[in-house]
């Protein structure tokens, strides 16, 4: 049976948040393909990074590091219970940012070699989904750099996160009744191996949560990873439509309804913003 509970509107300074948005190939033509899997290389190297704190520095030497420990001390005080200073809050941060620049480095060298993809292949389509849906180029690079990012993230999380986390949980989510329950892997895969996906409908589905306790339907933080093609662009929520189960409202709106917790994104380029 999946975890349930009735959500409770109640604003504390306990609920905080950021935000996090992948396989790797050899060549643009098995990207069209959408078949690229992770080496054994890569991996090793994102998980070394990860774990010596190494490695992004080339991609953006010292940046933001000063900017990413004020926004989740100022934003997240619980953080600083938790992980009892400052500076700890700081390391966390640090590195699931380098996690989301090492993946969009390395997919981008194995797609691209020695630069960033463009606008127009960015929007090119790459592959239709069971529901006659185009894919477009972006989300499939984003797809692979997801799973490097987390791979890394996961890494990070169980070096310098004392308490519980989940990484990629689906949760069905009811706003009207303000019930929230989780989604098994089984039964997103079930669902997901029938090609359409619609009766994923009313899901919703974090990078990563960071709970305070065993409580896993209560975020203290929601984090999403984004990576904008082309690199140009900013990183933002995904806007809910019309026609979906939360019309009108963003992702991290979204999420922090439905798990208490403040939600962020991290982008290569931006790091930890709302």
């Amino acid at each position: 049976m999946p975890a349930r509970r009735v959500v409770r509107w109640k604003p504390s300074l306990l609920l905080v948040a950021s935000a996090l948005s992948v396989a790797c190939a050899s060549s643009a033509q098995q990207a069209a393909r959408g078949d690229l899997r992770l080496d054994t290389e890569t991996v090793g190297r994102l998980r070394h990074a990860a774990a010596t704190g190494r490695g992004a520095s080339a991609l953006a030497p010292g940046a933001g590091r000063a900017i990413v420990a004020s926004v989740l001390a100022e934003s997240a005080p619980v953080l600083l219970v938790l992980l009892e200073s400052d500076n700890a809050v700081g390391e966390l941060d640090r590195r699931l940012v380098e996690c989301a620049r090492l993946a969009e480095r390395q997919v981008n060298t194995a797609f691209f070699g020695d630069r960033t993809p463009t606008r127009q292949e960015c929007g090119e389509e790459v592959e239709v989904d069971g529901c006659g849906a185009r894919i477009t180029r972006a989300m499939l690079l984003g797809q692979r750099k997801h799973e490097l990012a987390l791979q890394c993230a996961r890494e990070v999380l169980e070096e310098l996160w004392p308490k519980p986390y989940s990484i990629e949980q689906r949760y069905r989510y009811y706003p009207n009744a303000g019930l929230l329950e989780t989604v098994s892997r089984q039964e997103e895969a079930r669902l997901i191996a029938q090609g359409c996906t619609g009766e994923l409908w009313r899901t919703i589905k974090p990078d990563i949560v960071l709970h305070a306790d065993r409580d896993l339907l209560r975020s203290v933080l929601t984090l999403d990873y984004k990576f904008p093609c082309p690199d140009t662009n900013s990183a933002r929520w995904k806007k809910y439509g019309e026609d979906s189960a939360y019309p009108n409202f963003n992702q991290g709106r979204v999420y922090k309804d439905a798990l208490g917790g403040e939600a962020f994104l991290i982008s290569p380029r931006g790091g930890v913003t709302r």
